[in-house]
């Protein structure tokens, strides 16, 4: 009989130390999973801030051209590395945001592997038991609401892309020989057939193909 409770007891004991570590493991996967975001997300944004240099660089060039009427496409190529500029500037931010947004999901998951801890050295007090559950959701949402700021930054790193490749290939189809890119099939939104399109933003002028924000 002593025996059988004996048994019993540890098994009680066991179940609750596996529920436990159970419960302690999944805030830590968590955590490993948001990392790997944090790591992708803050390599993304140095490619960023490099991008942002090299436009930089490219504007001053432009601007201190002493015969601009010499430079193909010189207007087209300001108008494009300046909406290029506020564009890769926008994504910079948008990343920064993603990248904060994981942090603050990292601390909660974080905490919430402590509030477990600390429930379970204090289970007569239930309230303890609910939070590491308002936690727990709160570094979920984070992680949500950051992977959605990633979509966002995605999608405007592609609709840049395209616009480069756009520009690159409007100027070779004017100082390349057209026997040379009558080879190719026509590129670009317009199909290569004209020039990109403008809108009006902020009482200024910018590339249609910049995706606008």
């Amino acid at each position: 009989m002593f025996a059988e409770e004996l048994i019993s007891l540890n098994s009680n004991a066991l179940n609750t130390t596996i529920e436990f570590l159970t419960a302690m493991v999944t805030p830590a996967l968590l955590i490993s999973a948001t990392g790997s975001l944090v790591l992708s997300t803050s390599t993304r944004l140095g490619r960023v801030v490099d991008r942002v240099r090299q436009l930089e660089i490219r504007l001053g060039e432009l601007i201190y051209v002493e015969d601009r009427e010499e430079v193909p496409l010189y207007d087209k190529r300001v108008e494009v590395v300046v909406d290029l500029l506020d564009k890769v500037t926008s994504r910079s931010r948008i990343l920064q945001g993603a990248l904060g947004t994981f942090y603050y999901g990292i601390g909660a998951f974080v905490l919430t592997s402590v509030l477990i801890a600390i429930a379970a050295f204090f289970p007569k007090y239930r309230l303890l038991q609910l939070f590491p559950i308002a936690i727990g959701i709160g570094g979920i949402m984070c992680l949500f609401y950051g992977s959605l700021l990633m979509i966002k930054e995605t999608r405007m790193a592609t609709a840049t892309v395209n616009a480069e490749m756009d520009f690159t290939w409007e100027l070779a189809r004017n100082v390349a020989p057209e026997t040379v890119t009558d080879k190719y099939a026509p590129h670009g939104k317009n199909r290569g057939k004209d020039l990109a399109k403008l809108k009006e933003k902020r009482d200024r002028k910018v590339s249609n193909t910049l995706g606008g924000e």
